[in-house]
């Protein structure tokens, strides 16, 4: 990533970014699950886009066209939609895949494969879904052959992080940004990666939280100049969503259904000040954590570079150093 690109950098684009959905207002035809509707189509409204919820293959080649983003969820897949999804998908705008509980069964799957065959610009997915979608559609051996096994409907059995090494060959094999929602969201062409870190644990019990950050990247990436902004506009999409997670827990939020209200309000009324000092994404710098104590080191992560931690029982982390070696 470009050295200007600092914190203070990611906020102004964030709104940047935002300021252009609301300013265009574009239109985002939606090929997404049942469940997921109403959230996604009030996530795009109150940020300023404009939602189309459209699934008939009668409509979709005429209809398509004249939209300026697509999104495509598989979560309530039917043999009857996916002709839809694919035409979808094919109708030269960009668009973004969410295969939702890919490894849920081998007719999802293959109907993710085939979808991710029609070049996404961006694959946004939990860390297990994309370590499944992976697994099954890189060349080189699958090393995460236990997603399927660890499978739990539409939720993840995995952090994040974990999927890290498996988005970036995802990214490079497909030319897909891959965004890997998790307690921190990871965005990677297959060479840089970036962290977003806004969002609140509770958005988690909320469903179909993930499909609406889907749709408002959709919306994000309609408004970009150049198909090389995707990585911009994920990682801008995820922490406005996030953000506006935070805020509807500061506004007085008691649990999910609270929180899903004044999120879509939070949401709506963000502003310039609000979201440059707020966002917070950032360069992910690749290192292996190794955690110290007088007995043992265990790694966390792996690259070429190593920090070493050193950890007292009842005091913490003490110092750390460097081994290039």
């Amino acid at each position: 990533m470009d050295e200007e690109r600092t914190a203070a950098w990611w906020g102004r684009r964030a709104w940047e970014l935002l300021s252009a959905v609301r300013a265009r207002a574009p239109l985002v035809h939606c090929v997404t699950n049942l469940v997921s509707m109403d959230i996604a189509a009030n996530a795009l409204l109150a940020a300023g886009a404009s939602p189309a919820m459209v699934h008939s293959l009668r409509e979709v080649p005429e209809f398509t066209p004249r939209c300026d983003a697509v999104c495509v969820n598989v979560g309530t897949l039917s043999e009857g939609w996916l002709p839809s999804m694919r035409a979808a998908a094919s109708a030269g705008r960009p668009w973004v895949l969410d295969p939702v509980a890919a490894a849920a069964s081998e007719f999802r799957m293959e109907a993710c494969l085939s979808l991710l065959a029609l070049r996404p610009a961006v694959v946004r997915g939990n860390a297990s879904e994309i370590l499944a979608l992976a697994s099954r559609s890189l060349a080189a051996a699958a090393s995460s052959s236990s997603s399927s096994s660890t499978f739990k409907g539409a939720d993840s059995t995995h952090d994040s992080g974990d999927a890290l090494q498996d988005a970036k060959a995802l990214a490079r094999s497909t030319g897909a940004v891959i965004a890997v929602s998790g307690a921190v969201d990871y965005v990677t062409d297959g060479e840089r990666v970036v962290g977003a870190s806004n969002g609140v644990a509770m958005m988690q019990k909320i469903t179909a939280t993930g499909c609406a950050a889907t749709a408002l990247i959709a919306a994000f990436l309609a408004v970009v100049e150049e198909p090389s902004d995707a990585m911009a506009a994920a990682a801008c999409a995820l922490a406005v969503f996030g953000l506006a997670g935070e805020i509807g827990m500061e506004s007085g939020a008691k649990g999910p259904a609270s929180l899903r209200m004044h999120l879509i309000d939070a949401l709506y009324c963000l502003d310039e000040q609000t979201v440059t000092s707020r966002v917070r994404i950032s360069l992910h710098s690749h290192h292996l954590t190794v955690i110290t104590d007088r007995e043992s080191c265990t790694p966390r992560k792996s690259s070429s570079r190593i920090q070493f931690v050193r950890y007292r029982p009842g005091m913490g982390i003490l110092n750390s150093e460097i081994d290039g070696h």
